[in-house]
């Protein structure tokens, strides 16, 4: 029914909002969507923010610090809703990614890796010394 999670996301009004005007970004309200469903994934946030060691509280705490409580829970929201349709469209089980995804994510082990390979694509010998510092 729904070809992408971001489709599903705005149905519901639990996408975020966007208001710009002259090239200059507003805070956007989010869409009227389904009450109920909205009052369902706030319920299934506030769990999951209380929740350790798990992906979305930490991502919760994470928005929490730098945006505030209101955009948190809103972010958490959207997350659930993706986690869903994931779930449902590929007919997996949830998969819980750990607190320290972002950290695994963006590593710089990882990232040092990822750019050796891409400079190798283009031809370019690379060797890799350890800092002296």
């Amino acid at each position: 029914m729904f070809s992408s999670a971001g489709h599903l996301a705005s149905w519901a009004g639990i996408c975020p909002g966007n208001n710009a005007s002259g090239g200059k970004r507003f805070s956007g309200t989010t869409r009227p969507g389904s009450k109920w469903l909205r009052k369902a994934l706030t319920q299934a946030e506030q769990a999951a923010a209380r929740g350790k060691g798990t992906y979305l509280a930490a991502h919760h705490a994470q928005i929490r610090g730098r945006r505030g409580s209101a955009k948190a829970i809103g972010a958490t929201r959207h997350d659930i809703l993706v986690a869903y349709w994931h779930i449902v469209r590929d007919r997996v089980p949830h998969r819980e990614l750990g607190p320290d995804w972002t950290t695994r994510r963006f590593s710089v082990e990882r990232r040092t890796n990822r750019l050796v390979k891409q400079l190798e694509a283009l031809g370019v010998k690379v060797t890799i010394e350890p800092d002296a510092a």
